[in-house]
């Protein structure tokens, strides 16, 4: 397992998730961390499934790597002088706000929704 903290970028991508969504944070806090995880993952070992968890507390992520991730973020966190867990967050950093709307995903509120 491999465990990190996601950034305030992340917790402000599973916000806005949330907000556009009309669900419990904690819940996009889920969805998010499992897209940006099952990016990273279908995208050096072509799985599409990933095995994580977040924290009761919300504030860790652990996942379960594929032997291809894990071989992959060992490489390059050794070329990086980085450790698993650094790396690892910064990839999910990167696909933090992936699917969401140029706008944040404010636009995306469903048509039931009530007015903001």
């Amino acid at each position: 397992m491999i465990s990190f903290t996601p950034s305030e970028r992340f917790y402000e991508a599973a916000g806005d998730w949330a907000d556009s969504r009309l669900m419990d944070p904690e819940e996009a806090l889920e969805v998010k961390a499992e897209q940006a995880l099952l990016e990273i993952e279908n995208l050096v070992s072509g799985a599409h499934e990933v095995t994580f968890e977040v924290g009761e507390d919300g504030e860790t992520v652990r996942l379960d790597p594929s032997p291809e991730l894990d071989a992959f973020l060992e490489e390059r966190a050794a070329e990086a002088g980085l450790d698993q867990s650094t790396l690892l967050r910064l990839y999910v950093d990167l696909f933090a706000r992936v699917f969401l709307d140029e706008n944040g995903g404010q636009s995306g509120r469903p048509p039931n929704a009530p007015p903001e």
